[in-house]
Parts: structure tokens; sequence; C-alpha cells
């Protein structure tokens, strides 16, 4: 039964958004997202800083770091009201639910009280510096470095598939720091400003038409030494803690995502009679359940994870969403039938069901590929022997 107190909450951002998402901000409802991340960029940006000037981002950190410090139970009701109300699409998103956890979690005093605030207010934007051509799923074999001069770390190197990085203005950075340790080790976790000679940023034309990530080159970019959250050199650990943040509550209101998405399928399935199409209405069934397990497994996973650590359900997690957006994407085409195959309107203007299908024909590859994490479900949470690797 739901204690009065969440009931309250409930009521309290309910209200809030119903008051607010008006004007302008009620023409943004729906926009953004994986795929339309260019949608209305300027507008979500200063929603997304009326949220921090009414205390309504990161309402998971501490109070003492402007947050509102609220339970699990909360931070999920926050999440289901902002996905009921179609609130845009968060362009802080990385730096909240990444970037911010993990200095909580690892970064100093002086590191919390630099940074936090900006997430909070909505006023520096951050990208993660993570994949590059040669080290996507095999993460540790990243292979920008960073080396000392003076008081500062001077970066070299490429990242790849970095998300909203034409927009951010840092980048959480993995490096290699030790080029003579071994793979895991000698990697540290900087903090990179964006906006400053020797970084290239060059835009990745997506299949949809769309550029929301990108290359990023390093020519000698410079940031303090003081900006490696973390131990010099075991950045690893590090890296593994954001991505436990990634699959930690967050992940919840991409599920009340996926569920606004199915909802516009089973509207779409009724208005073109594909619902009665009986193999049609199997599969939004499936779907539907799908979705449920997916909420009920993320719910136990927070319920046992440690903060900074994948639980067992958290390392299904990928997987799982994964598999279950790109199905989504394919019964949303099937639904629309032969008038999918056509562009909404000239030259290439895709509708909702279109970007859908083939933004999530990556879902199973970016993020660490099905495979990859069929790996460390194996590796890490059933102790089973490591793959072996192919001869030369």
């Amino acid at each position: 039964m739901a204690r009065a107190s969440d009931e309250a909450f409930r009521a309290e951002i309910r209200g809030w958004l119903d008051a607010n998402l008006v004007g302008e901000f009620d023409e943004l409802r729906g926009a953004g997202g994986p795929g339309a991340e260019h949608e209305h960029f300027e507008g979500r940006l200063r929603w997304e800083q009326h949220l921090g000037a009414n205390g309504w981002t990161c309402v998971a950190f501490p109070e003492e770091y402007g947050g509102r410090g609220l339970s699990i139970t909360q931070q999920v009701i926050y999440f289901e009201e902002y996905a009921r109300a179609r609130a845009p699409a968060r362009v802080g998103i990385v730096g909240e639910g990444l970037l911010g956890p993990t200095l909580l979690a690892f970064g100093t005093e002086e590191q919390k009280r630099r940074f936090l605030p900006g997430i909070v207010k909505g006023t520096e934007l951050w990208c993660q510096g993570y994949s590059e051509p040669n080290a996507g799923s095999d993460l540790a074999n990243v292979q920008t470095r960073a080396e000392r001069d003076g008081d500062e770390w001077v970066v070299s190197g490429q990242k790849v598939w970095t998300s909203l990085a034409q927009w951010a203005q840092w980048c959480f950075v993995l490096c290699r720091t030790d080029r003579d340790a071994p793979k895991h080790r000698g990697l540290s976790y900087l903090l990179v400003p964006m906006r400053q000679p020797g970084i290239e940023i060059r835009p990745i034309v997506q299949i949809t038409g769309t550029s929301e990530f990108n290359e990023v080159f390093f020519d000698g970019a410079r940031t303090p030494l003081g900006n490696v959250v973390g131990d010099v050199n075991d950045g690893w650990k590090v890296a593994m803690g954001t991505l436990a943040f990634e699959r930690g509550v967050s992940t919840l209101g991409q599920q009340l995502s996926f569920e606004n998405e199915l909802l516009a399928v089973f509207d779409a399935a009724r208005r073109n009679g594909r619902s009665n199409d009986p193999v049609v209405r199997q599969r939004l069934a499936r779907a539907w359940i799908d979705l449920q397990i997916m909420r009920y497994n993320a719910l136990r996973g927070l319920a046992r994870a440690d903060d900074a650590q994948l639980s067992r359900e958290g390392l299904i997690t990928k997987l799982y969403w994964a598999t279950f957006h790109r199905r989504l994407g394919e019964l949303a085409i099937d639904v629309l039938g032969p008038d999918a195959m056509v562009a909404e309107r000239p030259p290439y203007e895709l509708g909702a069901a279109q970007r859908l299908f083939l933004w999530t024909r990556a879902d199973t590859i970016y993020g660490g590929s099905n495979q990859i994490q069929r790996n460390q479900i194996g590796e890490r949470a059933l102790a089973l022997p490591r793959e072996p690797k192919a001869s030369p």
C-alpha cells in the first residue's frame, strides 16, 4: 500500500507539471529523445533550466548538493509522472544520470562543489567520452591518452558515438594514463572542457537523417590535474560505476517512454484495423507483457543493488530493453503496413514510428552489443569460464 507521503509527492509533481507545461513548454510535449534530440533543442534547454530553477532536476541528489534526496519510491513516482505528462526529453540527462552520481560516489568535495550546481541548474551539459573506433564493447581497449604537463593533463585521441557532444560544455573521458599497464589498468577518468582549442566535433549522420552523436577528436586538449575522478590509473573502477548508474532508477523513465511509444502503436492499430488481426493482437499483447516484466525486473534490481555496482538484475537490463525496443520498432512498422515505406513529408521527414524503427536498429549494438552483454552475464553473474579468444 502506498504511503501517504508518497501519494502527496505524486500530487505535488503532477500538479507542478500540469501548471508549468503551458505556453511555450506545452508545445514541447513529447519532443526530443533518442532519434529526435534535434527537436526543439533550444526550447528544451530552457525547460531544463526552468526545471532546475524550481527544484525538479537531480531529485535523487542529496539536498546539500541541490537535490531533493528522494527515496527510490519517490524517484519512481517522479519518472512516472514526467512520462505521463509527456514532458520533453531532458537535455541534461547525461550530467544528471551519469556524471552526477559518479561524482557523488567517487569525486572529491571540491569536484562536487564545482560541477554539481551546473548540472542541477541545467547551465552545464555533459557528454560521455567512452567508445573509440577500436574500443566499443571492449571498453578497456581505449587508446585516447592523457599525459601530464605541469599542472594540466594533455589529451590526445579519438572518441566516437558521443551523444550530444555538439551541445555539451564538458565531457567525462576515459583515457589511458599509463601505456605500459595492462589494459584494464592505467586508465583514468578525466573531466574535460569541450569548448577549447584541440577539440574537433564531427556529427555522424544517422539513417534517420539526424545527427545526435558525433566523432570527437582530441589534439592536445587540456584539463587541470584536479579533474581526475578517483585515483589516477584507477579509472576502470569509476567507469564501471558510471555504467551501474546508467542502469539504475533513470532506466524507469526510459521504460515509461517505451510505454508511450507502445500506446501510440496500439492507437495506430485501432485506427487502421490491424488490431483485428489475431497475429498482430498477439504481438501487441506480448509487447505489453514484456514491458511489465522489464519494469518489475528494474524495481527488483534497484531494491538489491549496491549504488556503484551492477546487480545481477542490472546486468540483464541492457540486453532486455534493447531487444524489446528493437522488436517494438519492428512492430510499429508492421502495424503501419505499406504506408510505413514512404516518408511523411519531403525531402525525408519521418514519422514517429519510422524513426522508432530506424533508431532501434542500433539499440542492440551501442552501449555494449547483445553478444557482449551475454558474455557479461555469463562471466559476471553466472561465474562461467571466460569466452576463449580466437587464435591469431
